[in-house]
């Protein structure tokens, strides 16, 4: 869910809408104040010090446990100095300057990625659910519908398996009703069989939305004992591994799963360290270049999918990115 906030009146709607998708999740009342005082901080930053941005709420699952997380979006001048804006009695616009100092007393986890002239991205974590047995992995999705819908045909997840963590990016074909069904149908046939070898598994995704308007999907897994990503696609997700310093793009065959495919082949990317892979859907150029974002690598995957879906968007089309470190 978004809410653009280019307007005082919009802080109001901005807290209702973050405050009812937290009550449909499950949220508890107690924490439900809290995320409506987080929102209204963040809204008002955005006007007070960027003219504007958009907040985006979604669910997460990773080493920081479960819950929901915010993602505040702008591209004002950004800070030069995040740690001293973290400092109450800060401030650049004149005010009492507490705002970030309260985000982050009310929530479990504020991350924020800022540099001059590039803007600024802030995600806020409100923890609900332990971290999983044997979870090393960060993941971060951030994911707006085609302009004037309500639901989007992309769709992402990543589950832990015993032959490593998989990622899932979907984008059912067009947009609207029809795609987000497509997309829901992938989505229940990967927490179902996410297990299975990647070429094995995009085959079956393949057979499960002909029924549907069909869709492209693509997944990627981290081999740890191989040290490589497999990955396997069909249509056009993008797929990058960024490992050692480099970045590489990962090959999807042409085709609509669902509809027309190849038979599909699973390709492998050694990797280096921790790696970070990076889905996205054609809702979001591929002409982003994280060199251009000093230091993004390091940060928290949910920064880095901000950044993406801010800067590289369409507009045109459902956008989403999905970014899986693993810390090995």
């Amino acid at each position: 869910m978004i809410a653009p906030v280019t307007d005082p009146s919009q802080v109001a709607h901005a807290r209702r809408l973050m405050t009812e998708f937290a009550a449909r999740a499950g949220l508890p009342e107690s924490r439900i104040g809290k995320l409506a005082i987080v929102v209204t901080e963040l809204a008002t930053n955005l006007l007070k010090h960027a003219g504007g941005g958009e907040i985006l709420v979604s669910r997460f699952h990773d080493m920081d446990g479960s819950g929901l997380e915010l993602l505040a979006l702008d591209r004002g001048p950004g800070m030069k100095d995040v740690a001293a804006c973290m400092q109450d009695g800060f401030s650049t616009a004149g005010s009492l300057g507490q705002g970030l100092g309260a985000i982050a007393r009310q929530s479990d986890h504020l991350r924020i990625y800022a540099r001059p002239g590039l803007g600024t991205v802030v995600a806020v974590r409100f923890v609900t659910g332990p971290v999983q047995p044997g979870v090393a992995v960060q993941c971060g999705i951030a994911a707006m519908p085609y302009p004037g819908e309500t639901a989007s045909g992309d769709g992402s997840a990543w589950l832990q398996t015993q032959a490593g963590p998989t990622l899932l990016m979907v984008d059912g074909s067009g947009h609207g009703p029809e795609a987000r069904r497509a997309a829901a149908v992938a989505e229940n046939v990967f927490q179902a069989h996410a297990g299975q070898p990647c070429e094995d598994l995009v085959a079956r995704l393949h057979n499960a939305l002909k029924p549907t308007r069909g869709a492209a999907v693509a997944v990627a897994r981290v081999d740890i004992a191989a040290r490589v990503i497999r990955y396997a696609g069909v249509g056009n997700i993008s797929g990058a591994l960024l490992s050692g310093g480099k970045l590489s793009r990962m090959v999807s065959h042409n085709g609509i799963a669902g509809h027309v495919a190849p038979r599909v082949r699973e390709f492998m990317y050694p990797y280096d360290g921790n790696p970070l892979v990076i889905l996205h859907s054609d809702g979001i150029t591929s002409r982003w270049d994280v060199s251009a974002y000093p230091g993004i690598n390091l940060q928290h995957p949910s920064l880095l999918a901000g950044i993406l879906l801010r800067d590289f968007r369409r507009g045109r089309d459902d956008a989403s990115v999905a970014a899986m470190r693993i810390h090995v």
